[in-house]
């Protein structure tokens, strides 16, 4: 019979592999925030800025000390992280880009197939165009190239030849993002942005091996298809066909994970975890980014959790069960709420329109202390002075019908 791990165990294991059980509390800049990004495996990037960019809040809820200019020197200064696609666009450490070299490659295959039906023609034709204007005159942008192209004001689907041109040769690997300005990407050859040592292929046949092993040990344990999802680097059938062949070599077995409704669920470990005592989570509270990496797979969540969670920015407002952009409130193990706040920079305020809490959970006089004491460091993270709560701001729990 499989291993059982019970609902707590799991938990902990997981938390603790997204550095998610200790206090918030250490170092946030140089060696120490990039061996944390290494921990957690990446930082998913967002434009969305009601409080703080997903990547700043994602290093800001594991380390307070946290400020965002230590991230940007590690990217566009020491070059030890660099940003490109996991399942969205994520920043990585540097040393992975010679695994990344074989998803280019894939990527460029899918990209033929879509992007002549979903863009307008002409990008193809911008490819030399561009890479022949970097190499002469430097990094440039999407504001620097197209000029007298029809700009649209949609979305994607809406770019102009020379903005898809250089989103294909980012994703395709020819150049890569040297820095922002604001939230704009601005591009140079991959040669002047990856440091030599890391630019190296690794060989294709240590890919997949690669990708489901780190993948398993990040996620602590596993089904194929999460083990597949973690990276995107492999498809559902090489992770499958990868764990028949770990499973027959013994260097993982089976085992069956109690979800936080007792159900359970089949999965992949490696047997030396099971031995692994992981760490009460501390009983603090967190308030999390939706983008989350302990958060990305929220059918994962849902199941050892019980928090349903999807983010309604694309739902139009009048069917909204929420709000706009809601981040999950953790105590402990638990994923106790949501809370709707919205930073006010010019008025110097951090505002509270919202808290549901999670069934079974009270706003007791101990929990509202340390949400105001979160809530008001997050203000100072944000750039604001003052803690205001709208009225009505306490809300009963909401029943989602799924």
């Amino acid at each position: 019979m499989p291993v059982l791990i019970p609902n707590p165990r799991a938990r902990r294991l997981f938390l603790d592999r997204h550095a998610l059980s200790e206090p918030p509390s250490g170092p946030a800049a140089g060696q120490a925030l990039h061996d944390l990004i290494e921990r957690i495996g990446f930082v998913q990037v967002d434009s969305i800025n009601t409080v703080a960019r997903a990547h700043e809040m994602i290093l800001w809820s594991r380390r307070q000390a946290f400020r965002p200019p230590a991230l940007k020197r590690l990217l566009e200064r020491d070059r030890s992280l660099w940003e490109h696609w996991t399942h969205d666009a994520s920043i990585l450490p540097s040393r992975l880009h010679g695994v990344w070299q074989h998803r280019f490659r894939r990527d460029e295959e899918r990209l033929h197939k879509n992007w002549r039906s979903w863009f307008r023609e002409g990008y193809e034709a911008q490819f030399d165009n561009i890479l022949n204007r970097i190499a002469k005159d430097g990094p440039v942008g999407t504001a620097d190239v197209g000029e007298g192209e029809v700009r649209g004001k949609g979305g994607w689907w809406d770019w102009h030849p020379s903005k898809t041109a250089l989103e294909w040769l980012w994703r395709t690997g020819r150049i890569a993002v040297t820095r922002r300005d604001g939230f704009a990407k601005i591009y140079d050859l991959t040669e002047r942005v990856i440091p030599e040592a890391h630019r190296a292929a690794v060989p294709v046949e240590e890919v997949c091996d690669w990708a489901c092993r780190t993948a398993l040990r990040q996620l602590g344990f596993g089904t194929s298809g999460e083990i597949a999802a973690y990276w995107n680097a492999v498809g559902p059938e090489a992770a499958k066909q990868w764990c028949r062949e770990a499973l027959t070599r013994g260097e993982i077995i089976e085992a069956e994970v109690e979800g936080s409704l007792g159900q359970r669920r089949k999965t992949f470990i490696f047997p030396e975890i099971l031995d692994e005592e992981p760490p009460e989570p501390t009983p603090r509270l967190r308030i999390l980014s939706p983008f989350d990496p302990a958060l990305r797979d929220r059918d994962r969540a849902e199941f050892l959790f019980g928090f349903y969670y999807r983010i309604e920015v694309f739902v139009p407002e009048p069917k909204r069960v929420w709000g706009y952009y809601v981040f999950p409130v953790m105590e402990g193990e638990r994923l106790i709420g949501r809370i709707d706040v919205k930073a006010f920079r010019d008025a110097g305020s951090l505002r509270v329109k919202a808290f549901w809490p999670e069934a079974g959970v009270k706003l007791t006089k101990g929990r509202r202390a340390k949400l105001e004491g979160e809530l008001d460091r997050l203000a100072r993270f944000a750039g604001c002075e003052r803690l205001e709560f709208l009225d009505g701001w306490e809300r009963e729990t909401i029943r989602v019908a799924k």
